[in-house]
């Protein structure tokens, strides 16, 4: 642990357990013939151009080299021996719902209903399913909202995430801390995408990438997230998290379920 750190603790069976927070015209030439052809237009049925893609700040060197820390995290997320897979995905997702969350509350007066009317990352819109499965449409925030209402009434609940000595984790055990981690991963794509500029005005981009970090390695290792669902994400997971700083590869255990004995 270093002391810049994020430090997070989680009462689980295992006790008290601190974590380290520590991405026109053309010319073609055929023999000695000059044929002239023109290039596709790339403008709109109505004539005008497309607008040019808008540059993601988060992916400017500067930003994407800062970090609170250059801890190992690939080493971190690795299962323990000695230590049961439930008991190990409990605490961490728990500490990385906590830790989302104060990302997300330092800029969460930025994120409106009318500054963000749809939960969405670039192209990709997200819609709430409640516990009967029905699809609502909601702004971000109350999206979010959602989210952690929801995480914090499953984090909570002892026949859930049960903190006491000898009692056994449910079935569905790993199927929801995937859904909890589709979540969170959410809300941390939605904070770079529409809040960036207010993280880095806050001089938090580091906590930001950190944390980042830290959570892709830990659902890679796991394989708590389908890639489909993270491909939204993937230019800054590729810097974040490919090479040095701190980061693994593409890496990862093969899952949560090469971890499991039968039972």
């Amino acid at each position: 642990m270093c002391d810049s750190c994020l430090l997070g603790s989680v009462d689980t069976s295992l006790g008290k357990q601190a974590v380290c927070l520590c991405a026109g015209t053309g010319v073609q030439r055929e023999g000695r013939r000059t044929l002239r052809t023109r290039r596709k237009s790339k403008a709109k049925p109505n004539g005008k151009k497309p607008a040019p893609e808008e540059k993601k700040l988060y992916l400017e060197p500067e930003y994407t080299q800062s970090r609170i820390t250059d801890f190992e995290f690939k080493e971190l997320v690795m299962l323990p021996r000695e230590i049961d897979l439930n008991e190990w995905l409990a605490s961490n997702t728990t500490t990385f719902f906590h830790h989302i969350n104060l990302q997300y509350s330092t800029i969460s007066e930025f994120c409106t209903g009318d500054s963000c009317q749809t939960m969405a990352v670039g192209n990709t819109q997200y819609y709430w399913y409640d516990e009967r499965g029905k699809k609502t449409k909601c702004t971000a925030p109350q999206y979010v909202d959602f989210v952690m209402s929801s995480v914090q009434k499953l984090v909570t609940d002892e026949d859930v995430f049960p903190t006491k000595y000898g009692k056994e984790f449910p079935n569905s055990f790993e199927s929801l801390v995937k859904k909890i981690c589709r979540y969170l991963f959410h809300v941390l794509a939605h904070i770079y995408a529409a809040h960036f500029k207010e993280t880095l005005a806050l001089e938090l981009h580091g906590h930001l990438n950190t944390l980042y970090t830290h959570f892709i390695l830990f659902i890679r290792e796991f394989n708590l997230v389908d890639s489909k669902e993270v491909t939204v994400m993937d230019d800054l997971t590729e810097v974040l998290c490919s090479g040095g700083g701190g980061a693994g590869g593409n890496g990862g255990s093969g899952g949560a379920q090469n971890h499991v004995k039968e039972r």
